[in-house]
């Protein structure tokens, strides 16, 4: 054996065993804190780290404390939580990597309520017998939107699907070309309409397509005119397509469905704001729609899910789908969802009550107000960094109101200490997450969307990642 392999062995022989370590006073005091298994995984885990590291030549053997506080770290890790609250600093309000629309007290209440217990998710307490889960959000989307009847599903990718299963099933699609999108995470409107088994016909060019190519191509074998709304991009220059005014007429004419695939799901106007190019929902209902399907978590601002809402007729063959079971809501989202409606009751309280609509048109200086106090807060803490207030622009992100920009206030922060990058990374990896976005030389912690009671944690976290 050569000088180097009895090196190894004998570092290799100096690594306690598991034994050893859970028998150590240390190990008796993690398994008397923390569960068996989680300090087992992480005992195992940093030997067999050390012993791997050892046998690679990439360690000379570690002591006794410095492995126990590497053990004592990963109890700490495996014993956490790995989905936390973070501080939004990005000013992206809808924004899809940091759990899309954030929830209102009010709303978590009601989620708290009926999550903790029993609740009547499918009983009916008038009569004493079961019930429909669908029930207690109907009425209040057919009482904001006047639709005959309604439907939510667990997003709106699935209420897509369900709704082309249902309504195309082995017949012809017609949507424009210039409307076969691809979202987040690779879904595709083809190939949603192939999974769905509906045949796709494209009509039209990328950026023109007329009334007279729809009504070219429909056929004995079409079921279903699509319209998908432009939420998560713009085209410009040289475009036309055609009015959904237009497009409802022919399918009346016709006897065919029209289905909007309406993406991010406004329920009040926004024209006021200046953002004239995205429609409510109930605009494109009173123009005629026979389907209508939008998320409920991005621009109205609740949780997770995907609404179908138009004629009765054909909303009760989409809920008698079989695939209507596999892609149902949870009591804890039908919770969520009834208590977002609810404030939609009066179009002022939801500007007020839902956080992503305060957040997207709260008045300028309310941010510049917040950011004022972030900054002043850190300048009490730290001494040897920039620290300014800077008038900046932030999006609504999601993929809704693409090309919108929001006049907003950030912090803009520049330290000789600390690079931008390791200090962006720093943030992210502190007591709470803080998220925020470089620009040029500047790390910008963005108001918008960081909330009064979160002012605090966000100064902390900072002056803390700027003193290393």
């Amino acid at each position: 054996m050569n000088r180097e392999a009895s090196e190894k062995e004998k570092l290799l022989s100096n690594l306690p065993s598991v034994d050893e370590v859970l028998k150590s006073p240390e190990g008796m005091g993690w398994l008397s804190r923390f569960k068996r298994r989680i300090v087992l995984q992480a005992v195992r885990d940093i030997i067999s780290a050390q012993r791997k590291n050892i046998i690679e030549g990439l360690s000379e053997g570690i002591e006794q404390e410095p492995l126990f506080q590497e053990i004592d770290e990963r109890i700490k890790e495996l014993s956490s939580y790995s989905l936390v609250p973070v501080i939004n600093a990005t000013g992206v309000v809808i924004h899809t990597n940091l759990g899309r629309a954030a929830l209102s007290e009010k709303i978590l209440n009601n989620v708290l309520m009926v999550g903790r217990g029993f609740s009547n998710l499918e009983y009916d307490l008038k009569t004493g017998k079961r019930g429909q889960r669908n029930s207690h959000i109907k009425r209040l989307l057919r009482q904001i939107t006047c639709a005959e009847d309604a439907l939510i599903v667990n997003n709106n990718a699935a209420a897509v699907f369900l709704c082309l299963n249902t309504l195309a099933k082995g017949k012809e699609v017609i949507v424009s070309r210039s409307e076969l999108v691809e979202i987040g995470g690779s879904f595709r409107i083809p190939d949603v309409m192939s999974a769905s088994n509906a045949v796709l016909r494209e009509v039209g060019t990328t950026n023109k397509t007329h009334l007279y190519d729809y009504t070219a191509a429909i056929n004995e074998a079409t079921a279903l005119i699509l319209k998908v709304h432009q939420s998560n991009y713009r085209i410009i220059g040289f475009t036309d397509d055609v009015k959904i005014e237009e497009l409802a007429a022919l399918g009346k004419k016709y006897d065919i469905p029209v289905m909007y695939d309406l993406g991010s799901g406004c329920l009040i106007d926004l024209k006021p704001y200046g953002l004239r190019d995205e429609p409510s929902v109930q605009e494109i209902l009173k123009a005629g729609v026979d389907v209508i399907s939008f998320s409920g978590d991005k621009l109205l601002g609740g949780p997770q899910g995907g609404v179908i809402i138009g004629k009765k007729k054909l909303i009760e063959r989409i809920q008698k789908n079989p695939l209507a079971r596999a892609v149902r809501t949870d009591k804890l989202t039908i919770a969520a969802f009834e208590a977002t409606l609810m404030e939609y009751m009066d179009v002022e309280t939801a500007k007020k009550e839902i956080p992503v609509l305060n957040m997207l048109l709260q008045p300028p200086e309310e941010i510049r107000t917040r950011a004022k106090k972030i900054a002043a807060g850190l300048r009490r803490i730290v001494k040897d960094a920039e620290i300014d207030v800077v008038e900046d622009t932030s999006q609504a992100g999601g993929g809704s109101l693409p090309g919108a920009e929001f006049t907003t206030f950030a912090v803009s922060i520049r330290s000789q200490g600390i690079s931008v990058n390791d200090l962006e990374a720093r943030l992210r990896q502190s007591s709470p997450p803080v998220i925020a976005r470089i620009k040029g030389n500047s790390l910008i912690l963005d108001a918008r969307t960081i909330r009064k009671d979160e002012i605090t944690g966000a100064v902390k976290a900072t002056a803390a990642a700027l003193s290393g």
